[in-house]
């Protein structure tokens, strides 16, 4: 496929319609920490992008959300097809950022480098979005917080291996801090910054 047509293509069919369950699948996701949700979507954004992590893009992202991507990513046709559907640019700066990608396997900087907001407005924060090898399979997390009933668990394959200090230096700012979304193929699970996480005992 032609640089020109993968910037083009791979969008929603029906945007106000997709983009509408989409959003409601994402926040669905969020009030339910660590609950994986899949969504019915066919977009197409350029690889290494998976279609759960383009769809969300495609939702959540316009022209006032500046946008961080892994240098691989931004050496692909993912910053021009970013553009091009939701009118968002791309900065170099991750504290500049409000939502961050990464694919598969790349090394994730620690999580206080990207926006965590400011104690009168926390939500000014990025979301990291991070692509997993799986969702399952993997370390077992066990989840505790609000929107658990006592306790959840998650084993997504594929996580950095800094991933559990990253988080604890995250919760340890509260209320100011990043929210997570893990992402595999068109399925994704979230993980907000109020959501306490521990390796699970074997």
């Amino acid at each position: 496929m032609s640089a020109d047509m993968a910037t083009l293509s791979g969008g929603f069919s029906e945007p106000v319609f997709e983009a509408q369950a989409v959003f409601r699948s994402v926040m669905d996701a969020m009030a339910r920490p660590g609950t994986i949700s899949t969504l019915e979507t066919q977009v197409g954004p350029p690889p290494p992008l998976s279609k759960a992590a383009g769809a969300l893009a495609l939702t959540l992202c316009d022209h006032d959300t500046p946008v961080f991507l892994s240098p691989a990513l931004l050496k692909s046709a993912l910053p021009a097809w970013i553009g091009f559907h939701t009118g968002a640019s791309v900065t170099r700066e991750k504290a500049e950022s409000r939502f961050a990608f990464f694919e598969a396997g790349v090394s994730i900087p620690p999580f206080g480098l990207f926006s965590t907001g400011t104690q009168e407005y926390p939500d000014r924060s990025t979301t990291v979005v991070i692509e997993v090898a799986r969702l399952e399979g993997g370390p077992v997390l066990t989840l505790s917080g609000p929107g658990i009933k006592q306790t959840a668990t998650l084993a997504p394959k594929g996580l950095p291996d800094p991933f559990l200090a990253y988080w604890a230096e995250n919760q340890a700012i509260f209320p100011r801090g990043i929210d997570l979304v893990l992402t595999c193929g068109n399925r994704l699970a979230c993980l907000p910054r109020t959501t306490k996480i521990t390796i699970a005992e074997a």
